[in-house]
């Protein structure tokens, strides 16, 4: 009994705080950790500048004339004028590409996230034969190079007659996007709850309602990332345009921004070109933006479960 008492002194006594009643604090722990997050800060801050000065200035730039672009190319504009904006729209045809555009994104966005979801949560939640063999042939659509795919493409539009046609287009941009989907929404769907699967089935949900109304809201994360992936890259995409959409009345805006440079030539018209520029962006920010607070919300609530 002696020797248990003397151990659980000495014991207490190894443990027990310094007097005054306060616990030894960690030792630059508190200004380290500061010290991360302003040199984060200032990484930021300085990143922030480099993409939000540029659109400003594009913006600016875009309500004045060329002379006065490289007369006082940081000053505000003389006067604010939609001028650009009107001519660039209607006399460089920007607004019939931009039309072009909406319907081509808009359409292929639609059709990758509808199948590319399917896809994935038939090969997430299902099991069958040739399973994972279809999983890696989407992984291997993803190492396939756009350019090698360019001459087959074109001949195989050509023989079923949709090459230099949207409908063409748009088929070619729902095959490219489709992989990445299928790939990002796997995940998602194969760690949903088996529980709530089966809950639903024994409400009398079939498959079609349970997929739409119970296993596609809850992987709304992973729906909203790869939805402003997708759009991003189909609204950027030019090499597929360039190549399978050689009628001008079917371009593009990024067919139609390139030939608008190139055909201005020496006598650019600046003004225009910025205006046309802005409204490039602008869909992209939009968007962005939109999914971007879904996206917020999704992911802090995913979190607090």
């Amino acid at each position: 009994m002696s020797a248990d008492t003397d151990t659980s002194q000495r014991v207490a006594k190894e443990t027990t705080p310094p007097s005054g009643g306060t616990t030894p604090k960690r030792v630059g722990g508190r200004s380290g950790d500061r010290g991360v997050s302003s040199v984060a800060h200032v990484i930021l801050g300085i990143w922030a500048a480099l993409v939000i000065i540029p659109l400003l200035w594009t913006l600016l730039s875009s309500f004045k004339t060329s002379s006065e672009i490289f007369s006082s190319p940081f000053s505000l504009p003389a006067q604010w004028s939609f001028d650009n904006y009107v001519s660039a729209w209607t006399s460089e045809g920007i607004g019939r590409y931009f039309v072009n555009t909406i319907v081509v994104v808009g359409t292929a966005l639609v059709l990758v996230m509808l199948l590319g979801s399917m896809c994935a949560y038939v090969l997430a939640r299902f099991s069958f034969p040739g399973n994972r063999l279809i999983y890696y042939l989407m992984l291997i659509g993803l190492t396939f190079p756009i350019f090698l795919a360019i001459v087959p493409l074109f001949f195989v539009l050509k023989g079923f007659g949709i090459l230099n046609t949207l409908p063409g287009l748009i088929i070619t941009y729902v095959a490219f996007a489709l992989p990445f989907t299928v790939f990002f929404l796997y995940p998602f769907f194969r760690v949903l709850p088996q529980e709530i699967s089966e809950a639903a089935e024994i409400d009398g949900a079939g498959e079609w309602r349970k997929f739409f109304q119970v296993m596609l809201p809850m992987a709304r994360p992973g729906i909203a990332s790869v939805a402003i992936f997708n759009f991003l890259g189909l609204w950027n995409q030019f090499l597929l345009p360039v190549a399978l959409n050689t009628k001008r009345d079917n371009y593009v805006l990024s067919q139609g921004m390139a030939a608008f440079a190139s055909r201005a030539g020496y006598n650019t018209d600046y003004g225009r070109l910025f205006a046309a520029v802005v409204i490039t962006i602008v869909p992209v920010l939009v968007v962005y933006i939109i999914f971007q607070r879904q996206l917020q919300g999704s992911v802090s609530q995913s979190a607090g479960k």
